[in-house]
């Protein structure tokens, strides 16, 4: 059992998918600023174009900026041309949730962090092969882990990469 009084559920490749406690929560969150606040815990977008990542051709993971989960893997992403890093797969299927959102007056999905529920992003069905998804996804949201470089661990997981 963890601190939050739940069985740990574990994704395949290993990870450590029980959600914080509250008390790790408000640790996690006192830690944003206004932008990565309004993304992550309000739904909020970042402006196109502008985001630190969008550019990034470095080899490595994408991890979740709150919790510190691996979601995308730097060789999934690729140049979709919108304004938002783009990945064609998650890091595991298990680490990004769905989810309906009919906001702004149009049917999209959006897509969260599995262990904590952040926002990320959204997900389109106009990607490259060989899924030919597009994970469209906000800079704020993610922390990226060059290869070779331990992955964040603010929960105290000890997660391993599978």
């Amino acid at each position: 059992m963890t601190d939050t009084g739940q069985i740990p559920h574990a994704s395949p490749s290993g990870f450590d998918l029980t959600a914080p406690s509250g008390e790790q929560r408000r640790h996690l969150e006192a830690d944003l600023n206004g932008g990565e606040r309004d993304v992550l815990l309000h739904h909020g977008t970042e402006a196109p174009f502008c985001g630190g990542l969008l550019d990034n051709k470095e080899d490595g993971v994408y991890a979740c900026r709150l919790c510190g989960l691996p979601l995308f893997r730097a060789k999934a992403k690729f140049e979709s041309g919108t304004g938002w890093p783009s990945f064609w797969a998650p890091f595991d299927e298990a680490h990004v949730t769905a989810v309906r959102d009919a906001s702004h007056g149009m049917v999209r999905i959006e897509t969260r962090c599995a262990r904590c529920d952040s926002h990320q992003g959204h997900l389109f069905p106009d990607g490259p092969p060989p899924t030919r998804n597009r994970y469209c996804i906000n800079s704020v949201s993610l922390r990226f882990v060059r290869d070779g470089e331990p992955l964040p661990d603010p929960l105290g997981r000890r997660d391993r990469i599978g």
